[in-house]
């Protein structure tokens, strides 16, 4: 299976950046706003990189208009499954697709981390996080979704 870096040209400068730079991201109507705090005034650092096809096609930042390979913004999305798996599911929704709530722990009584034990996965770090959010191995597996 290709990863969505492989399909990106891009230098490994602007791999690195994308990796060790503060870069904070937010789903916003099937694209992200990818925001870089490690810059004072990090307002004046957002750009919003377009998805298409579970790939980020097209970033807002002046880096992906002047140069010929895919900027910081987009590396960084696409480095980040989790964040390409949400933007998927939203455009599944947006476009007419339904949610499919997988079955999840079991809310009619409170659940102590033995039983969490128990019914999970080894990989499974639900316990340790709050009821609503599901850990990345449950998340991944399509065990437990995102909360809404």
């Amino acid at each position: 299976m290709t990863t969505p870096l492989a399909n990106l040209e891009t230098t490994s400068r602007v791999r690195k950046r994308a990796q060790y730079e503060a870069l904070e991201f937010e789903l916003q109507n099937g694209d992200v706003r990818v925001r870089n705090g490690s810059y004072a005034d990090p307002e004046n650092h957002e750009y919003t990189v377009r998805i298409e096809d579970d790939l980020p096609t097209a970033c807002t930042c002046p880096a992906d208009a002047k140069y010929s390979g895919a900027c910081k913004h987009r590396v960084a999305v696409a480095l980040r499954q989790p964040i390409l798996d949400a933007v998927r599911h939203h455009q599944l929704l947006a476009d007419g697709g339904e949610a499919v709530q997988t079955p999840s722990h079991s809310h009619d009584h409170e659940e102590t981390s033995e039983e969490v034990a128990e019914t999970d996965e080894p990989d499974c770090d639900c316990a340790d996080l709050s009821s609503d959010f599901p850990c990345w191995g449950c998340y991944r597996t399509g065990r437990r979704d995102l909360p809404e």
